[in-house]
């Protein structure tokens, strides 16, 4: 089951995640893959055996993951996967795109191309785990990628609010955007946004940022 995969999480600024968080990040990736499913209710000791681990670090993973709105605590029974409305997820949509789109345009002019280039193996690794159909690589290499841009503009706070909105929108729809085989021209967006960057086009950077984040809730539109 792809749920009891443990993935390693982003690694910004060097830090290494705690026990606590790769099995936070574990449930997330089990929320995008379906192994979790908004609506339903799990126990801690149930999410335990299913993952192989001990239930006190599940416990904690899920206490931090309602902290995030992802789910909800359920008194003597565990813990409820919260449901995203369709408003919510247009909501997270706007206020990327006025965090996000301006403040990569803005890397056009101000990042180092040492840094920008840095990033295509990120930028490679998402178009192959499209191709493979693989959601929970995606969703890593994708995060990893996305985060650590931003990270170059030099606010860490900007870099935490995009964390926090894209783990709550879970990136709906890529389960049924995977087998329909259109992950692969979303993923080959962050090339070109990489080449568009590299040549100081500011102008074609909006655009592909503007471009992508439409296809990102296209993604969620497709849920279900």
């Amino acid at each position: 089951m792809a749920a009891q995969h443990t993935p390693a999480l982003p690694v910004l600024g060097g830090r290494k995640p705690s026990y606590r968080e790769r099995v936070a990040e574990a449930l997330r990736a089990a929320l995008i893959t379906g192994g979790l499913r908004p609506g339903e209710v799990y126990s801690a000791p149930g999410l335990a055996a299913r993952f192989g681990v001990s239930a006190t670090p599940v416990r904690e993973a899920m206490l931090d993951l309602a902290k995030e709105g992802l789910v909800d605590t359920v008194p003597n029974k565990g813990f409820r996967v919260t449901e995203v409305s369709e408003r919510q997820l247009d909501e997270y949509t706007h206020v990327r795109a006025l965090v996000e789109i301006p403040t990569v345009v803005r890397l056009a002019r101000t990042a180092d191309p040492v840094s920008l280039e840095a990033l295509r193996p990120v930028a490679q690794e998402i178009v192959s785990a499209a191709a493979a159909g693989d959601l929970i690589a995606y969703v890593e290499a994708d995060t990893r990628f996305h985060l650590e841009l931003l990270a170059l503009a030099g606010n860490a706070h900007l870099v935490e609010v995009v964390r926090d909105l894209r783990g709550r929108s879970r990136l709906y729809g890529l389960t049924a955007l995977a087998a329909a085989g259109r992950l692969t021209a979303s993923a080959e967006e962050h090339l070109e946004l990489l080449d568009a960057l590299l040549a100081r086009d500011e102008d074609a950077v909006r655009e592909v940022m503007t471009r992508h984040l439409g296809h990102v809730r296209g993604l969620w539109a497709a849920h279900g």
